[in-house]
């Protein structure tokens, strides 16, 4: 269903665009759109006038349809679904101040981590005088 509207929408974009362009010019725009042309008169620019509002509703309509029908099945959903809160293993929160509790992490990883052997100190050059 929505794939056939789409088709629909494009299809109306496409000769919206078309009876726009193929519309009279009224401000004169650099001397472009001038008096002669196969869509002149009157009688011509009423019948584009109307077709342009007719698929103007017609776009308007499948942008709505398609909206109505992408939000169809999709349930509400939370800002805070995802989110777990930190875990503290050493105290419960409210104990103590921000740094504490960031000294404390700090402190809980250096004893988690496995401490890297130091490398030898490189030996010094002697000194050409």
């Amino acid at each position: 269903m929505q794939t056939v509207l789409i088709v629909i929408h494009l299809m109306v974009v496409i000769a919206l665009v078309a009876l726009v362009l193929l519309q009279r010019s009224e401000g004169g725009a650099l001397g472009v759109g001038g008096g002669s042309g196969f869509m002149t008169g009157r009688g011509q620019a009423n019948v584009l006038t109307r077709a342009t509002a007719i698929l103007a509703a017609l776009f308007f309509a499948t942008s709505l349809a398609l909206t109505l029908l992408a939000n169809w099945n999709r349930a509400p959903k939370s800002i805070l679904e995802g989110v777990t809160p930190p875990v503290s293993t050493t105290a419960p929160a409210g104990t103590g101040s921000v740094l504490d509790d960031l000294k404390k992490i700090e402190e809980e990883r250096q004893k988690q981590a496995p401490q890297a052997p130091e490398a030898p100190a490189a030996p010094e050059v002697p000194r050409s005088q």
